[in-house]
């Protein structure tokens, strides 16, 4: 069990009034990289605020304000703030609008070339345009570029143009209501998250040895004769290799978000541990329930959002109840992919490990009000190491089996 947590402070850390750096004397406003500019008067810094066009005014300071605060808090720049919203969504919604085409095009595209070519080499004693259509059926080319459009350009429209309607209807007292959630997403963005950071590099080193001569599959991956055969091992490399360079991007990025914050609100022994134990459980359901060889880390980090949908709904307290449905919208999405290409994804991999670390969370977490983040204990730490361990000689290993058949 962990312990309640540091101290007794009746906010959480990212709503309270210390939770953004202190403001130097004057006006002025911090961009994503750090960097301060000073204005010389309120307008000024309201001016820049409504100019704002690609989202990088992202803290401001006034003289009335001790500590830095979000553009939504500065006063009088509610106008400017919704001005500088409009433009930026506009401006996703466009080039949203251009992927949308251009991978619409590529899908349509492919579709086509794979009918001609069922229809051209359809056996006589078959309907052309049926075994065409079984052609694009059955194509993973079809079900990957699927996804990218789903994904990259679907998603990203969809979003892009209910931001752009929802700012149309805002008012001084939607900016207001929004102001928690946003300091939430601001305030976790600037915090360090050095183990998550670690199990990037290890993905990362693993996936660059991919590149090697060789049949990387063969060499570490889940590849189930020789798993039922006896080389058990598999389970443990099996989670740093990937299929392809998108697969790789798209657990990199989930692997970025997810890990950041279940490091900064769980801790940072949680984040190897739940892995791990996901991993392992995920791949095992593939071993039982799936033929074909199978790699990635989404067993592990299915299990890392099945942990933070448990813990923050025990922790009701510590995040806005907004923040708390993307988590629930990331499980629907998966879902949804499994769904469309469940002839590639390893859905048993992805249910094993998402069942895991909601079983992990329920079980090591009590149930809190507190708005603090819970403490970690000595055997907390002295777990997380070793699994740290396991995770690196994993990778090792992973690398030494590729190198070797190269």
């Amino acid at each position: 069990m962990n312990s309640a947590a540091h101290d007794d402070s009746p906010c959480p850390i990212w709503a309270r009034p210390d939770a953004f750096p202190e403001a130097p004397s004057g006006w002025g406003w911090v961009d994503h990289k750090g960097r301060r500019n000073v204005c010389d008067s309120q307008q000024q810094l309201i001016k820049a605020i409504s100019e704002d066009s690609d989202a990088r005014v992202i803290l401001a300071w006034t003289p009335e304000t001790p500590r830095m605060v979000l553009p939504e808090e500065v006063p009088g720049a509610i106008a400017a703030v919704l001005t500088s919203r409009k433009r930026t969504a506009g401006a996703d919604l466009t080039e949203a609008q251009d992927r949308l085409r251009w991978f619409g095009f590529l899908l349509g595209g492919l579709g086509v070339y794979l009918f001609y070519q069922g229809w051209v080499h359809a056996p006589e004693t078959s309907s052309r345009a049926l075994f065409a259509a079984r052609v694009i059926f059955n194509s993973a080319s079809v079900g990957v570029m699927l996804l990218m459009f789903l994904i990259f350009a679907f998603i990203p429209w969809y979003q892009a143009r209910k931001r752009l309607r929802d700012y149309a209807h805002w008012s001084a007292n939607d900016v207001a209501a929004a102001v928690p959630v946003l300091r939430f997403e601001t305030w976790l963005e600037a915090q360090k998250a050095p183990v998550t950071r670690l199990m990037f590099g290890l993905i990362a080193i693993v996936g660059l040895a991919q590149l090697l001569p060789g049949d990387s599959l063969r060499a570490a991956a889940l590849v189930k004769p020789a798993y039922h055969g006896g080389e058990w091992w598999r389970l443990f490399t099996a989670p740093f290799l990937h299929g392809h360079p998108v697969h790789f991007m798209m657990n990199a990025a989930a692997l970025l978000y997810l890990g950041k914050r279940m490091e900064v609100f769980a801790r940072w022994p949680h984040v190897p541990l739940v892995f791990l134990f996901a991993a392992c459980v995920g791949g095992e359901a593939s071993a039982r329930f799936m033929t074909a060889t199978s790699v990635g880390a989404s067993g592990g980090l299915m299990g890392w959002l099945g942990f933070l949908l448990v813990f923050e709904s025990l922790h009701g307290s510590l995040v806005p109840r907004s923040s708390r449905r993307r988590l629930l919208a990331g499980v629907l999405l998966t879902a949804l992919i499994g769904l469309v290409g469940y002839r590639f994804i390893d859905n048993a991999a992805h249910a094993g490990g998402l069942l895991a670390g909601m079983l992990y969370a329920a079980i090591v977490f009590p149930k809190s009000s507190s708005p603090n983040r819970p403490d970690s204990t000595l055997p907390d730490r002295i777990a997380g190491a070793a699994a740290i361990a396991v995770l690196s000689a994993a990778a090792a290993f992973a690398v030494m089996r590729m190198v070797s058949q190269g």
